[in-house]
């Protein structure tokens, strides 16, 4: 399956923090997250394993009680039901990787 890129589509899912699932197959799901500086992405839990890239700007992860400032090039992973949340320092992009398929996220194509 193949997707081609477009500014179309993204979701605001909570104030700042905007999805558009991009690729998806069987067992894997790819979104892609815009993030506004001074977002919060509220402590929360699932259990898909999550792993993540950030492809620009900068936020401060919080896995499992575990907080790191991430930079353009730094990539995560989120263990399945660890709980887990964001700050967003400067306007950002990531892109992340569910396992199993999260079957809320088709919404956001």
């Amino acid at each position: 399956m193949f997707n081609e890129h477009s500014d179309e589509g993204y979701h605001e899912v909570a104030p700042g923090i905007s999805i558009k699932t991009v690729a998806y197959g069987e067992r894997t799901l790819m979104a892609e997250f815009r993030l506004a500086r001074g977002a919060t992405l509220p402590e929360h839990s699932h259990p898909h394993e999550q792993t993540g890239y950030l492809v620009s700007g900068s936020m401060v992860l919080r896995i499992d009680g575990q907080a790191r400032e991430l930079a353009p090039g730094d990539a995560w992973t989120v263990p399945p039901d660890a709980p887990h949340g964001a700050d967003i320092i400067e306007d950002s992009v990531a892109v992340e990787v569910f396992s199993p398929v999260r079957e809320d996220y088709l919404k956001y194509r």
